[in-house]
């Protein structure tokens, strides 16, 4: 229940430097800071407008790096915040930091947009009102294209310095019919020649269902494809122009990767909160599981710069409803997280869907 308030209401911080530094605009988790509560991590909002409000602060941490916790001036428990990786200290021969190439989520995780760029989010007509993909690119945090070679050196880099212990490849919709499944194929091949390292690479479904057999030969270990919304009105209204690829389209892809990759590593990102119901969520996420395809759900987080900047957050009690039956399936079905081999569900710092598996 704290770590999804926390996520929901967010977290006001006496000490903003403390612990990993936070996110700024880019593919989520934005503006979020990486929290040890109970010694699992959580990825919580720091930089919204919920969290400048929050009842939620953290006091400066002491010696030992421990923060104490309060709820409206009260304190309540003692969190933790992982610390600033080795590898952020590092540039590639041309001088570009490594952490404008892969940074590191949660405390074991790295992750990367390969292209910063999208088809979707350069239209105001077609944008998904909740992404923030060109803020870090705009902010120079980022660069638009990391090359396979790039992404090799930082991967190696953050196991050997740091012992991450999973890789994370997402990417904006590029102009092409393979939706980004090529240059993940390159990427993927990369890495795995420099170290090995469990990979999950995030991209909407390809016009052939053959990339993910080219997908899995290259290593990829897991394969994301994400909804956010599950209702048509909601997807409309909310992302017009990723609507335009149907969800019986997304349906068929996820029955085709399911055959390649396995039952439970195939992923999906639903954002609940958006305007779905709980029982739309729920129902979607039944017959995702039935099919095979994690249904990680996560509250809709406002970024500041986005259409949604001012859009109310989901209640605790709304997550709640929603996570509980989603867990209990889950766990029916024998579909855990941690038996996926790397990718968000794996990771689980963005929702607390994992605690109600058990």
């Amino acid at each position: 229940m704290l770590s999804t308030d926390l996520q929901t209401f967010g977290l006001r911080l006496e000490d903003p430097t403390a612990g990993l530094q936070s996110r700024r605009g880019g593919a989520g988790p934005s503006d979020h800071k990486a929290v040890l509560v109970d010694g699992q991590t959580v990825m919580v909002p720091v930089h919204t407008h919920t969290a400048w409000d929050s009842p939620y602060m953290a006091s400066k941490p002491d010696a030992n790096g421990k923060s104490e916790l309060r709820k409206n001036g009260i304190p309540i428990a003692v969190i933790d915040f992982p610390k600033q990786p080795k590898f952020y200290g590092l540039k590639t021969a041309e001088g570009i930091p490594y952490e404008q190439i892969a940074t590191l989520h949660s405390s074991d995780v790295l992750a990367t947009t390969v292209l910063q760029t999208c088809i979707r989010y350069e239209s105001r007509n077609k944008t998904c009102k909740f992404c923030s993909i060109g803020q870090s690119l705009a902010a120079g945090r980022t660069i638009e294209r990391k090359t396979p070679q790039q992404l090799a050196e930082v991967a190696k880099a953050a196991v050997e310095l740091d012992g991450v212990k999973q890789m994370v490849m997402t990417t904006g919709t590029p102009a092409t019919p393979d939706r980004g499944a090529a240059i993940m194929v390159e990427s993927v091949v990369a890495v795995k020649a420099a170290v090995n390292l469990p990979i999950q690479v995030q991209i909407e479904p390809p016009d052939r269902f053959e990339w993910f057999e080219e997908l899995k030969r290259s290593g990829a270990d897991t394969l994301g494809m994400h909804l956010e919304v599950v209702s048509e009105r909601v997807r409309q209204e909310i992302m017009p122009g990723k609507a335009k690829v149907p969800v019986s389209y997304y349906m068929e892809a996820f029955d085709a990767a399911v055959k390649v990759f396995g039952r439970g590593q195939v992923s999906t990102y639903i954002i609940a909160g958006l305007g779905d119901t709980q029982d739309e969520i729920v129902n979607m996420s039944r017959q995702l599981i039935q099919r095979g395809v994690y249904p990680f759900i996560v509250p809709f987080v406002p970024i500041s710069g986005t259409p949604l900047e001012s859009h109310p957050v989901p209640s605790s009690q709304f997550m709640l409803e929603v996570l509980k039956p989603v867990g209990q399936m889950l766990r029916e079905e024998g579909m855990l997280s941690n038996d996926m081999k790397a990718g968000c569900g794996k990771c689980g710092a963005c929702s607390t869907l994992k605690s109600f598996e058990s």
